[in-house]
């Protein structure tokens, strides 16, 4: 599963603006972020798509009642908004007009108790990782294994910060991004 995931995430930035960096389970990408100015950025956008995804499968969320009648974009919509905490006035009444009855919302304990379940996740990047805060911040998103070209004087450290949080990280030697 993770080759094939690995190679998933691998045409995916390969297909991408630049700057990419893509994250992908059991077959199917689940986040990606691309064409930012640092690729720690990119990685943040991705695992946040990645997070937002996964919590979509949570039990309260497929549980949701939704107003008879309503249709899937504005579902699609209330789920974001359910699972978001800064909602303004306005879009809280919004979100409250789409249920038959108002749900209970997540806390952010029972969210990151949630996301701790996302395991065995690829992470693919068109270029090198400059730095180990991608990997850190990857791994709070499941991230086991890691495709990079390689080429970065910092590759050691993030090798290390890998073999730290007990990541496979594979050095491809091929840049993909267009400039």
């Amino acid at each position: 599963m993770a080759v094939r995931d690995m190679l998933v995430t691998t045409i995916a930035v390969k297909y991408t603006q630049s700057n990419a960096v893509c994250l992908a389970h059991d077959g199917q990408v689940i986040g990606i972020g691309v064409g930012q100015q640092s690729r720690i950025h990119c990685t943040r956008i991705a695992s946040a798509k990645a997070d937002a995804w996964y919590l979509r499968q949570h039990p309260s969320v497929l549980a949701l009642s939704f107003r008879k009648g309503l249709k899937r974009s504005y579902k699609d919509n209330a789920i974001d908004q359910h699972l978001m905490d800064d909602l303004t006035v306005a879009e809280e009444r919004v979100w409250k007009s789409a249920f038959q009855e108002t749900p209970k919302r997540l806390s952010r304990t029972e969210k990151t108790s949630w996301l701790r379940g996302l395991e065995d996740v690829v992470l693919s990047s068109d270029g090198h990782l400059p730095f180990r805060d991608n990997v850190d911040r990857a791994r709070r998103s499941g991230v086991q294994y890691v495709v990079q070209p390689g080429g970065s004087i910092a590759d050691d450290q993030v090798k290390q910060a890998c073999d730290e949080y007990g990541m496979a990280m594979v050095l491809s030697g091929v840049r993909l991004f267009h400039h």
